[in-house]
Order: C-alpha cells, then sequence, then structure tokens
C-alpha cells in the first residue's frame, strides 16, 4: 500500500490532483483511514495514476477515463481501445475543424493588411520625451510585472508596454490569462500618443535605477527607449512587435465589489480548499481557487463540494500575485459571471487593476 504523498510521488501527479480525482469518482483509493482520512492506494493503482496523467495530457474527459480505467482494470481490451481510437478521432476532427478555422482567418488576415494604407504601430511608435515621478514609475512597474509572459512563442507579451497620452504613462502587461495596468502622471510637451513595448529584462533595468524621489527622463525614439535618473541610464531597443489593445481588454460588465481586507483574504486564499486543473496544452495542472460573494456581501474561498454555478474559478498563484502587486491592505474585488474575469482594484484608483481570466471547473 502507498500513502497519498508516496504515491503523488511515484505518479507524477500532486497530492491535491490524487484528491480531486478520488472525489470525482476517477481514481478512489483502495483504504481511507476513517479516523484521519488518510487516503492509502494499491499496488495495482499506480498503473492505473500513470495511465490516468497520460490520458489527461491527451485531453481525454474524464468521463471517458473512467471507462478506460474500469477496462483497464478488467483486462477488456476491446473497450479500452475503442475509446482510445473514438478520442483520437474527436482529436483529429477537431484538429481538422481548426486547421480549415486558422486557413480562413489568416486569408482574412491578409486581406486586411492589403487594405491598411498605415503602417502598423510597431513601426510608427511616436518620439516623445517627458518626466514622470520616481516612486509613481517604481509603483506602477511593481503592479504589473507579475503579469509579463515568459512563453517564448509569444515574444511580444514578454515586455511592458508603456502607453503615453494626455499627460498620463500606462503601464500595461498581459500573459493572455491575466492583466495589469497601472498609471503615472507626466509632465512635458504634449505631443500624439507614444507607445513602446519595453523587454522585460529592460523594464528590470529601469526599476533598479528608480531609488530616489526626484523625476526622471523617460524617452520613446522610435525603436529606442532610454530612462535617465541623474547621471544613471537604462536604454536598449523596444520590442518591434504589436502589443494587444488593452484598452478593448479591459471594457467589461460591472461585476460585484467587495471590499477585502487583504492580508485576511490572502491567509484564507492560501490556506483554504484548491481543485486542481489543466493549465495548459501541456497538460500541467495548477491548483485553483473557487470563490464566492456571501449573503453578507464578503468574498469567501470555497470549500469542496460548493458547486454553485455563480461562483467564480481562478488560479490560486495568479490570485496570490494579483494580491502583493496591488499593494494595499484593503482591495477591491470585482466578480461578475462565472465566464467573466477577475477584477482587482485598489479603492479609489481607477487606473491601477489587474484582471485574472476564470477557469472553468471540469466537472
Amino acid at each position: 500500500m502507498r500513502g497519498i504523498g508516496e504515491m503523488a510521488r511515484d505518479s507524477g501527479l500532486s497530492v491535491s490532483t490524487l484528491r480531486f480525482y478520488d472525489g470525482a469518482g476517477v481514481l478512489v483509493p483502495a483504504w481511507v483511514d476513517p479516523v484521519s482520512g488518510y487516503r492509502w492506494y494499491g499496488p495495482g493503482q499506480l498503473e492505473e495514476s500513470r495511465l490516468l496523467a497520460r490520458l489527461r495530457r491527451a485531453g481525454m474527459p474524464l468521463a471517458d477515463i473512467r471507462l478506460v480505467l474500469a477496462g483497464w482494470s478488467g483486462a477488456d481490451t476491446d473497450l479500452v481501445r475503442s475509446l482510445l481510437q473514438a478520442h483520437l478521432l474527436r482529436l483529429e476532427l477537431g484538429l481538422s475543424d481548426a486547421r480549415s478555422e486558422f486557413s480562413t482567418v489568416r486569408a482574412l488576415l491578409d486581406r486586411r493588411e492589403n487594405r491598411m494604407s498605415v503602417p502598423s504601430t510597431a513601426s510608427t511608435t511616436a518620439t516623445a520625451r517627458f518626466t514622470v515621478s520616481a516612486p509613481e514609475l517604481a509603483a506602477a512597474l511593481d503592479s504589473v510585472r507579475f503579469a509579463v509572459s515568459t512563453d517564448p512563442e509569444l515574444p511580444v507579451l514578454g515586455g511592458v508596454l508603456f502607453d503615453a497620452e494626455d499627460g498620463a504613462l500606462r503601464v500595461v502587461a498581459t500573459d493572455r490569462y491575466r492583466l495589469a495596468v497601472a498609471r503615472a502622471g507626466t509632465t512635458g510637451p504634449g505631443g500624439p500618443r507614444a507607445r513602446a513595448v519595453v523587454p522585460a529584462p529592460l523594464a528590470d533595468a529601469m526599476r533598479a535605477l528608480l531609488t530616489e524621489e526626484a523625476p526622471v527622463l523617460l524617452a520613446l525614439d522610435g525603436d529606442r527607449v532610454r530612462l535617465e535618473a541623474g547621471d544613471r541610464q537604462a536604454a536598449g531597443q523596444r520590442l518591434d512587435h504589436e502589443f494587444p489593445d488593452y484598452r478593448r481588454l479591459v471594457r467589461l460588465p460591472a461585476g460585484r465589489r467587495v471590499l477585502v481586507d487583504v492580508p485576511a483574504f490572502r491567509s484564507a486564499v492560501q490556506t483554504g480548499p484548491v481543485r486542481p486543473a489543466e493549465r495548459g496544452q501541456d497538460g500541467a495542472l495548477c491548483d485553483l481557487s473557487v470563490l464566492k460573494v456571501t449573503d453578507d456581501g464578503a468574498v469567501a474561498v470555497c470549500e469542496d463540494g460548493d458547486d454553485d454555478p455563480g461562483n467564480v474559478a481562478v488560479n490560486r498563484e495568479f490570485l496570490l500575485h494579483a494580491l502583493a502587486a496591488g499593494a494595499r491592505d484593503r482591495l477591491v474585488l470585482e466578480l461578475g459571471a462565472p465566464t467573466a474575469p477577475l477584477a482587482v482594484r485598489r479603492p479609489g484608483d481607477e487606473d491601477a487593476f489587474s484582471l485574472l481570466m476564470p477557469v472553468r471547473l471540469d466537472a
């Protein structure tokens, strides 16, 4: 017999994932201690757990996996083969449909590019020079840095957008699953909107210079970006890519806003129940915190078994990052529909917020 910790180590599945599969009736322990509730697994279940992990990486639904494991343990190879073949056929049909849709989208994109007479934003970034408060810019970078992407296939998201317009500098980062926006006031001659995507290492070098109270000079010169702080400077080339139009991404239907005590709420998230979910195409799992607004107007972390359709599930790690980036003892959480992003806002400051994409709970 293997305890759940040993089973997790040998199978490659986390303890929380094994608990989830137990609750879902997919991989039920051979024995559960009636006093402690500790789970124990039989010798043959290690092979089943590794098989389960492979099937989930292949995207097989849990309902089918239950049947595969049942056929596997009963040596019903015909059932297992038929289920595998049926899932493979679904994947092939889905891929064929996706290729067809992508082909149409690419054709539309080609026609759109041919119609456009104005060069893209990436090649027409205006030149701008202005001063900005060092503490404000430091706070803005700290507020968004956690949302910068590390995906090498999406290099444009591996930087921080500096968007200067109408006497304000907006600082933006997103990795598709979360988006963070902050603002710093500027002084200097007005001009056309100027944008530059600053690579993450250069943004970090700029942040390291923002240690004094004195204003700093920020220059967006074509494909170059420069920050001058006294006799020190950080400069480099911007990313030559088009950044997503974040202003469209933040136009969301209003949700229910709740003021939360950050230390208490962070503790509840850290110690509260989690549910595993797939994080991406590689089948990797992340821990979800499931949230709801209670009758007394507070935000609570849902207990296991609370499957109210209005609950909102988000990546727990991302939520903790957003709470830390908010840098306040009190923040406003805005929860809308379960499919709408969760907003984390600073009270009284509409220009600094984070959005976390919800995760659909896999029944």
